[in-house]
């Protein structure tokens, strides 16, 4: 068993990663043959930390603007998983981005997606808010009584709190412009009335951005006991990924895109071998 393990760092106890990275164990899962064990840390930030120093890691499930701050080599791609939508939700009274300035803003608490991109993306738009890093419950509670501004998540449509949670009019979330300044890790994104129809007038759309999600691996020499661990991890996922689009599984699975490209990164080798023997028997069956 353990010459076959693979180590997967997922995220939070409470975060889609993770739930992704267990349904990926399911699906894998040979015995001896191969043995996925999804692992739970402090966030996407930790996950990449994890894969860099924790022994027993092979592989991770991370934000592509984690990047951003790393500059590191030695890290490549399996799969792009889906996006995870930037939502900033505002008082009645925050009428544009600019308004936040100085403003009370929680991020979610530390090793959370909106903990770790939040601020980039504020830095990136020249927002200067004056941060908070509390669970994002607690911080919407504060927004009802008028003590905080707004908050930000960063996490895959539609989110609970929006959908169920009932809002005073004028609460909304605010538009956000794709523009060149998150061409490198960024991808466009938009938030529609069907998903949020309490918040959002039928018809209308609010623009926003979205952080790609990834499943990365570290970049194991060929021949190695941890490369081969990879390549069979990659086979028992990528051949049956239908298994993972069936009813029963996340929603999001049905997006996936096994050849879609990561920014930034180069794709781990058995994976790049696997999309090019597919593609070698397609053109041979024609």
């Amino acid at each position: 068993m353990n010459a076959w393990t693979v180590g997967l760092a997922g995220g939070l106890l409470e975060g889609a990663p993770l739930r992704l990275a267990a349904e990926i164990a399911r699906i894998v899962d040979d015995g001896s043959n191969l043995h996925v064990l999804p692992i739970v840390t402090w966030g996407a930030t930790e996950n990449l930390n994890s894969l860099l120093h924790l022994r027993g890691v092979d592989t991770a499930i991370i934000n592509s603007d984690a990047l951003e701050e790393y500059k590191i080599q030695g890290i490549t791609y399996l799969l792009n998983l889906f996006p995870s939508e930037l939502h900033i939700f505002v008082r009645p009274e925050i009428e544009s981005l600019q308004d936040l300035a100085g403003k009370k803003v929680n991020f979610n608490t530390q090793g959370t997606a909106a903990a770790y991109s939040g601020p980039l993306i504020f830095s990136r738009l020249g927002i200067n808010a004056e941060k908070t890093f509390i669970p994002h419950q607690v911080a919407l509670e504060q927004m009802r009584k008028g003590e905080m501004a707004a908050v930000v998540f960063i996490t895959s449509k539609p989110v609970d709190a929006f959908v169920k949670g009932r809002w005073e009019p004028g609460f909304k979330f605010l538009p956000v412009k794709y523009e060149s300044k998150f061409e490198d890790y960024y991808l466009p994104a938009v938030l529609e009335a069907a998903e949020y129809p309490g918040l959002i007038k039928q018809g209308e759309r609010v623009s926003t951005i979205a952080v790609p999600t990834a499943l990365v691996a570290f970049n194991w020499p060929a021949k190695t006991n941890r490369y081969q661990r990879v390549a069979r991890f990659v086979d028992m996922l990528f051949s049956p990924i239908d298994k993972l689009q069936a009813p029963g599984f996340d929603p999001k699975w049905k997006s996936i895109n096994l050849a879609a490209t990561v920014p930034g990164l180069d794709r781990f080798a058995a994976a790049q071998e696997w999309l090019d023997r597919q593609a070698r028997a397609a053109r041979a069956s024609r």
